[in-house]
């Protein structure tokens, strides 16, 4: 570094450093460092209010069908991804991601299929450009109906 300055003042001065990271190279630098942070909200919160089995003439597709309505908190999602795994929650069976377009209040309806009875896990996500948030729940599935 060079010595001190021979400024009196009180005013912050920048003195030049001198890196030499290979024994041949001079970088000196002069100046001030600044740095921004942007705090963004963020999805804070996912709830599943109801879950509600669609009912299918015998004709219709094997499949139970039951719609999920969610709510969040905070910022407005743009995807939602659902995970139906086995009932501890520990083997995914099937995913799901879609993009949403939520308006001014996050209350969607996610619909999912099922493809034969028995009790499930469902995780639910909600996720924008900085967050994502998650809700679960156990669900039990009986041929068209659930509970």
């Amino acid at each position: 570094t060079s010595g001190p300055s021979s400024v009196s003042d009180s005013s912050p001065t920048a003195e030049p450093v001198e890196d030499n990271p290979d024994g041949g190279c001079h970088i000196y630098r002069n100046g001030y460092y600044g740095s921004s942070i942007a705090v963004v909200e963020g999805i804070l919160e996912v709830n599943i209010i109801q879950m509600t089995s669609i009912q299918m003439t015998e004709s219709q597709a094997e499949n139970s069908l039951v719609d999920f309505v969610v709510t969040c908190q905070g910022s407005l999602p743009t995807d939602v991804c659902t995970v139906v795994a086995d009932p501890t929650c520990q083997v995914s069976k099937s995913t799901v991601c879609d993009p949403i377009a939520v308006a001014d209040e996050c209350l969607l309806t996610v619909r999912r299929a099922f493809e034969e009875p028995g009790t499930y896990c469902i995780n639910i996500t909600l996720a924008d450009d900085t967050s994502q948030a998650l809700a679960s729940a156990l669900i039990s599935v009986n041929g068209g109906e659930s509970a």
